[in-house]
């Protein structure tokens, strides 16, 4: 968990992937299929937006969000038509709530503030879809200390070419760095271009 992390004073940056590591990506997926569920009981009347979303909550919880429109559409006899819907409310959707951090996240972030690090996302996923979580995040004024950057406007992780644009951009030094996340490309991310990592999966 990110309240077992201690940065060494040593380290300048730290450098966060955003999802399931700054928020838990479930709570935008949830959102986005609750406005989808709804949208076709409007279009379609049928079925009712409940019965979609209690279906999707829990094959999210067993599943995640892979095939998820594929299960809808047979489960529901919902036309494929809609998928491009979908994929346009999971890009620009209006959330119902706001995204909130992890607790922990909350408390690292403004520890590393008080500490004066710099801070940095460096989020996988499609830049548009990402950018909707981060504008719909309640920061609680952290907003203001992140600098952004999307690896696919680089090369899908684990290529390192936008980790070197990072350290180019912000004249950053490999040894005053530390990367956090979650997903095996983060470990392999950070292990090919030689910085310290921390793997939030070895501390659950």
């Amino acid at each position: 968990m990110l309240s077992e992390i201690t940065v060494p004073q040593e380290k300048k940056a730290v450098i966060f992937e955003l999802d399931n590591v700054l928020i838990p990506q479930k709570d935008y997926d949830l959102q986005v299929y609750y406005l989808f569920s709804n949208f076709i009981e409007y279009l379609e009347s049928f079925p009712p937006a409940n019965e979609v979303i209690d279906f999707i909550c829990k094959r999210y919880e067993a599943h995640g969000n892979e095939n998820m429109f594929q299960e809808i559409s047979e489960t529901f006899g919902i036309d494929k038509k809609y998928q491009e819907n979908l994929n346009l409310l999971f890009s620009n959707a209006k959330l119902p709530l706001k995204l909130l951090l992890y607790k922990e996240a909350l408390s690292l972030l403004q520890a590393l503030v008080l500490d004066r690090k710099q801070i940095f996302i460096l989020t996988a996923g499609q830049p548009q879809q990402q950018v909707n979580k981060i504008t719909q995040t309640e920061w609680h004024g952290l907003d203001q200390y992140l600098k952004v950057y999307f690896t696919d406007e680089f090369m899908p992780k684990p290529a390192i070419n936008s980790l070197e644009y990072v350290f180019q951009e912000n004249n950053l030094k490999k040894e005053e760095v530390l990367m956090v996340g979650i997903e095996e490309n983060d470990r392999v991310m950070a292990l090919q271009f030689g910085i310290d990592y921390i793997n939030l999966n070895k501390l659950f």
